[in-house]
């Protein structure tokens, strides 16, 4: 049996070697901020976001499965990786994020793309396309409800103000001098540590913990963010259900918020990076509601 475990960590990481060799690297310029992304594949563009903490690599198993009928374009969100990390709470304000991947979009000839966000990726795809429609043809969220359905559960649920106590303390005043490479690289799968540690050493952690001092409602959660206007292209939704940061209460009434299709699957063994554990469901489901 550990022979066959070792043959199995050895054969993921030359997949990775694989991939990491076969995309294509860019950048794309937005206000002098300049955004990395792995593309791999031809066809109709799928761009894909991550969240924290992770880079574009996350998206590994989707780009496989999915390059062979898309152009798959996963990114390095500002403040990761090979991405521009500028200094600065206020340069990680959503709007900038937002306007990030449309830049992504424009960078590779597109008007508008298939958009995939796990996350505060998701975070950015929701709101990129209750914003700006115009950029999204379809959007795919990974474990993040809509914000309209998170923001309710802040205010009113307390199992889910006691889990995201992990948001609260990311909001305090040096907060990222608490992270290291190491001990990030530690919530991936072994075979993947590596890569991740790799990365996240080239990462900015203070850049990181932004996303929740600019975007996180604060408590006492009474004056949350305005509603997200309703998005009006088709969703499909995957959800982890042993998610402990983002309770599964926040996706009751998603419907409301979705003038268009709703596709809404649960994965009661997965966690929070569903994309993962349930990577051949995910994908798959993934190829089957796009070619509709």
């Amino acid at each position: 049996m550990q022979k066959l475990l070792a043959l199995a960590s050895f054969a993921l990481c030359l997949q990775a070697e694989d991939l990491f060799q076969r995309v294509e690297n860019g950048y794309a310029e937005n206000n002098g901020v300049k955004i990395h992304y792995a593309s791999l594949g031809r066809g109709p563009l799928v761009v894909m976001i991550h969240g924290f903490p992770d880079f574009w690599y996350s998206w590994r198993h989707q780009m496989e499965g999915l390059s062979t009928q898309f152009q798959v374009a996963a990114i390095d969100q500002r403040g990761y990786n090979l991405s521009d990390k500028p200094k600065g709470v206020e340069n990680y304000d959503m709007t900038l994020l937002v306007s990030d991947v449309i830049a992504v979009i424009r960078r590779l000839g597109k008007d508008n793309a298939i958009v995939a966000g796990h996350d505060w990726g998701g975070a950015v795809a929701w709101s990129l396309a209750a914003f700006h429609p115009a950029f999204v043809e379809k959007l795919v969220i990974v474990n993040l409800p809509n914000p309209n359905g998170l923001w309710r559960e802040l205010a009113h649920n307390p199992d889910q103000q006691r889990n995201s106590q992990y948001a609260r303390n990311f909001q305090q005043e040096g907060a990222h001098l608490k992270l290291t490479a190491e001990g990030l690289a530690r919530l991936a799968p072994e075979a993947e540590r590596s890569k991740y540690l790799e990365a996240f050493q080239r990462s900015d952690f203070a850049a990181m913990l932004n996303y929740y001092k600019r975007n996180y409602p604060r408590e006492p959660y009474d004056a949350l963010p305005a509603p997200l206007p309703n998005v009006k292209v088709p969703v499909l939704m995957f959800h982890g259900l042993r998610d402990t940061a983002l309770l599964p209460a926040a996706l009751n009434d998603t419907w409301k918020w979705v003038d268009a299709p709703l596709t809404l699957v649960t994965l009661p063994t997965a966690g929070h990076w569903s994309h993962w554990d349930a990577a051949g469901q995910v994908t798959a489901t993934m190829k089957w509601w796009l070619s509709q």
